[in-house]
């Protein structure tokens, strides 16, 4: 009995659990692998937006730089010389939105955290859509200048199934040091406190006179989001001689990461052959007849 004879015999039904099966299986390795494949694709989308910003800064003269880094601190300094608030008018979040974007691309520069393995691009304001692909600068707080008597607050998601963002964030100790990649400085901070916090608890993200600081602010504890983790920095000194600078396009990519896109294509083989191992006798025959035929026509 020939291969087609045997498929009309047995009809759909015979081939339906496997079928399921197969269902089943694809479903679930599409939802295995969805939290890495589209982190990968927004890494790589972050790092297109940071070397993008790069670049678009190499048209940019010394003159145009001071313009920039003057406008930035005059803007920090009529802000620390009134109330604190988070609550812009639309003419102050105008103004706001005008400084030190030298790029006009909402980019004010990136965040480099070499503890967690994150290089991100730091964007105006906290809008859900900003948060969405990278970290927030909080309007309403001091722009990062790397000056005295300045405090920029940096917010970013954790535990997005799409994007790692200030997911490994708890990570982060007193002692360990970020990078903020401003037009063309480097500030280098090190955390000297970390603090969990109610959200309306806000007293902490203030300007102290004669200091530099910044406070990177995510959400905690991990899924269920009732307060604040405040990690913050206090500027040092850089030597960019010691530091080992990785480029915007070389994502760095955790274990986790890369683990499904090793994975997958194990299961997939085991689950190819599962369907053989329980494929009816009389179709094994026929497949090995047919591997057969195949290499007898080939030495033809």
């Amino acid at each position: 009995m020939n291969e087609t004879n045997i498929k009309k015999k047995k009809g759909f039904k015979y081939y339906l659990p496997n079928l399921k099966f197969a269902g089943i299986f694809i479903v679930g390795l599409a939802i295995f692998l969805y939290p890495s494949a589209s982190n990968y694709i927004n890494t790589k989308n972050q790092s297109r937006a940071i070397s993008a910003y790069d670049e678009a800064l190499a048209s940019i003269s010394a003159e145009d730089y001071e313009k920039y880094w003057a406008q930035a601190r005059e803007y920090n300094e009529k802000l620390a010389s009134g109330a604190m608030s988070f609550n812009l008018t639309d003419e102050e979040l105008e103004e706001y939105n005008s400084v030190l974007d030298p790029t006009g691309t909402g980019v004010m520069g990136h965040i480099e955290i070499e503890n967690i393995g994150v290089d991100l691009p730091i964007y105006h304001g906290v809008d859900e859509s900003v948060l969405q692909v990278g970290i927030g600068h909080l309007p309403g707080t001091s722009l990062p200048t790397g000056t005295a008597g300045t405090h920029a607050v940096l917010s970013g998601h954790r535990g997005l199934p799409s994007a790692k963002l200030f997911s490994d964030l708890d990570q982060m100790i007193e002692g360990d040091t970020f990078l903020l990649h401003i037009m063309n400085q480097t500030f280098a901070y090190q955390v000297d406190q970390i603090t969990i916090v109610l959200p309306e608890e806000t007293q902490g993200l203030g300007v102290f006179q004669g200091e530099d600081y910044v406070t990177l602010v995510t959400c905690t504890p991990y899924g269920v989001n009732t307060h604040r983790m405040l990690v913050r920095g206090k500027r040092v000194d850089y030597n960019e001689e010691t530091k080992l600078i990785v480029p915007a396009d070389a994502a760095k990519y955790s274990n986790l990461t890369v683990a499904p896109f090793i994975a997958g294509p194990i299961i997939f083989i085991l689950f190819i052959w599962f369907v053989i191992s329980t494929s009816h006798p009389n179709e094994k025959r026929i497949a090995k007849e047919m591997l057969r035929g195949s290499s007898k026509n080939k030495k033809l």
